[in-house]
């Protein structure tokens, strides 16, 4: 069994990243889902994350605990160091990335793929107000960011998420697992 993949998903807020992320990694048995800690409020809903305080997500920080981390939003996120045992086990890994973050991604990680999640803009503003998480002026925010580009170098593949989630699904299928003739 070889090194697994080390698979960031991007794309603008509202895109529909969890929810793609969740019906790949159901779809395709060999692929898991990679629980970021963020310092959310636990309430607040959205993916499956652990929640801790800033204070405690600088200590783990300081300690070495992450992989990677950022800042974005107004939160830190961080990606656990426990990475590297499930990647050696040649389990390909989904992980919730910020663009500013993929350079570093990519150094680090052996075998590290990009996909972009799109959508149109009127797409990113309906879901972002059904969530119900941010305020009209933080959705206006968030989707001022959404043409912020991909770090040149980073080699990307874009999946178009306006469609239903079987279709967004089976184009990272064939993307990931292309049929070989």
């Amino acid at each position: 069994m070889g090194q697994g993949r080390f698979i960031a998903v991007v794309g603008p807020s509202g895109v529909g990243k969890d929810s793609v992320m969740e019906a790949f990694a159901a779809a395709a048995p060999d692929v898991a889902l990679l629980r970021r800690v963020i310092t959310r409020a636990p309430e607040a809903g959205g993916e499956d994350y652990e929640p801790v305080s800033e204070a405690e997500f600088a200590a783990r920080r300081d300690a070495g605990a992450f992989a990677l981390h950022w800042r974005a939003h107004g939160l830190y996120y961080g990606i656990p160091s426990s990475i590297d045992a499930q990647l050696a086990q040649g389990c390909d890994l989904l992980v919730n990335l910020s663009r500013a973050v993929l350079p570093k991604a990519q150094t680090r990680f052996e075998r590290f793929v990009c996909l972009s999640i799109t959508a149109p803009k009127e797409v990113l503003a309906r879901r972002l107000a059904g969530r119900g998480r941010e305020t009209a002026a933080e959705i206006e925010r968030r989707l001022s960011r959404s043409g912020f580009e991909i770090p040149e170098g980073v080699p990307v593949t874009e999946i178009d998420n306006s469609g239903t989630l079987d279709q967004t699904v089976q184009a990272i299928q064939s993307v990931l697992y292309p049929v070989k003739v």
